[in-house]
């Protein structure tokens, strides 16, 4: 990225500038179509997490600021006055990881340029503050995944969101004999068991760059950011739980787990199901989905508040065949996305003995 001598600057936003915030953010997300936007300016923005025919971006971001965290930071580009880009992000205060969840510039020919500024006062922010992990998720247009690439992110992995439409009806838990299918609620003891279950689906390079430890996985429940996925951070659930499935027939080991989220508002539901590729999760899924619709008090009604939210989920490259396995419950995917990371930390050996000489 050549250097800039716009006079324009990133700062912190304030509350003077709710109002462009929620403007600009507004034009950069829920009417995005090929880079334009319902006024016709040209917008820039991650493209996340779909398109809004399918679900609401604006529901999603809930901006100006609904959503928006005590310890959550938010950047803006002023140049003459005006705002012209802004960039959001969620601090996870127990792992030290900020995750870009918004960056949006207004594209008069010189948005990546304004992107990219607001990206590297957010690195030299967050590397002040502390951060070890920087991450972000992206639809590959626009020049996105370049942009970060450009500022030391890795590109690590895919996924593919799925979206299960609102008007389907959900599945009856009492159909579901979940002492004999070996699922229950997860609890800290299985700490070890899920963190020996994740590294078994997920490839080394990504167990590794994600650093999950066990303190994580002894808090799954009443959190979601673990496991992590392109849509946790957008999220904001009002009852979040958690689930393993045993292998009943066999040592009783854990063969899949799945988190669920009941949203808030105008927010879709979420589900995430880590599965061993020997193992079928569709019963788990459709255990899932029943939970969800009754916490929902969406399977007592047909139509109405808390029945209009639909169901989301994640499934990474590696995971196949579980996007086929959530097709089967009703889900489409509707949207792929690319992972990145930057790690601010510097990975040191540790000592070891080696012979004398």
């Amino acid at each position: 990225m050549p250097v800039t001598t716009r006079a324009g600057r990133v700062r912190p936003a304030r509350l003077t500038d709710l109002a462009a915030v929620g403007e600009l953010s507004r034009l950069a997300n829920p009417w995005q179509r090929d880079g334009g936007s319902r006024d016709g300016r040209r917008m820039r923005s991650l493209g996340l997490p779909v398109m809004a025919s399918h679900v609401s971006v604006f529901s999603l971001f809930r901006m100006p600021l609904g959503a928006f965290q005590p310890h959550d930071q938010l950047y803006v580009y002023e140049e003459g006055g005006r705002l012209a880009g802004l960039a959001r992000v969620e601090r996870d205060a127990h792992r030290d990881e900020w995750t870009i969840v918004e960056l949006d510039a207004v594209d008069n020919g010189d948005a990546g340029d304004i992107r990219y500024r607001l990206v590297q006062h957010m690195l030299r922010d967050g590397s002040r503050r502390g951060a070890s992990r920087f991450h972000v998720a992206c639809a590959d247009r626009g020049g996105n995944v370049e942009l970060f690439m450009q500022a030391g992110f890795a590109r690590y992995g895919e996924e593919t969101i799925l979206f299960r439409d609102p008007g389907l009806r959900f599945p009856g838990l009492r159909n579901i004999d979940t002492e004999a299918l070996g699922i229950r609620h997860a609890t800290p003891q299985d700490s070890v068991d899920l963190a020996r279950l994740y590294s078994r689906v997920t490839p080394q390079p990504v167990a590794r760059l994600e650093g999950y430890r066990l303190p994580d996985w002894e808090h799954l429940v009443g959190r979601s950011v673990v496991p992590r996925s392109s849509l946790t951070p957008l999220l904001r659930l009002a009852d979040v739980d958690a689930f393993v499935q045993a292998d009943a027939g066999g040592d009783g080991g854990l063969v899949a787990m799945l988190l669920i989220g009941v949203a808030k508002e105008q927010q879709p539901h979420y589900m995430r199901v880590l599965s061993l590729p020997d193992h079928d999760p569709s019963a788990l899924i459709r255990f899932g989905l029943a939970t969800i619709g009754k916490r929902s008090g969406a399977d007592r009604r047909s139509s109405g508040p808390g029945h209009e939210h639909g169901v989301v989920a994640c499934v990474r490259t590696y995971e196949s065949p579980m996007d086929h396995r959530l097709e089967e419950q009703g889900m489409d995917a509707i949207a792929s996305v690319t992972l990145l990371l930057k790690e601010a930390l510097v990975r040191v050996a540790e000592p070891s003995m080696v012979p004398a000489i």
